[in-house]
């Protein structure tokens, strides 16, 4: 649980340091430069609690590489759905719905069996 927490911690911050900055009125006007370096500052705080929470979910045989990955993907949507409609004023279309479901479903299957197994088969 440590891990996902601190994932998803990690991708509130690249969210904003990603996304953030089209409707942060302090960068109104401001060379992409400065963007970039706003930006960057808070993609660091990204890096100090991704960083932890890969390497002890890894470390500790709790996830494979790949299922971090996945799993931080879906995090990474989970956060961006939220940003968008509170931050940007977007809503999510049927469409946008379908699609988070499907990394859902990726999800799933990406933590559903030890990595190295085989799926069930069908007998």
């Amino acid at each position: 649980m440590k891990t996902i927490l601190l994932l998803a911690a990690s991708n509130i911050f690249m969210t904003f340091a990603w996304y953030g900055h089209l409707k942060f009125k302090f960068l109104e006007g401001k060379s992409l430069l400065t963007v970039i370096v706003v930006s960057w500052g808070i993609a660091f705080f990204e890096y100090c609690l991704m960083v932890p929470a890969n390497r002890g979910g890894y470390l500790s045989g709790e996830f494979s590489g790949y299922q971090l990955k996945i799993i931080q993907e879906c995090i990474t949507l989970a956060v961006f759905v939220v940003f968008a409609a509170l931050v940007l004023k977007e809503k999510i279309t049927w469409n946008y719905g379908v699609s988070f479901a499907l990394i859902l479903l990726a999800v799933w299957f990406a933590t559903a069996f030890k990595p190295g197994a085989t799926p069930p088969s069908g007998h």
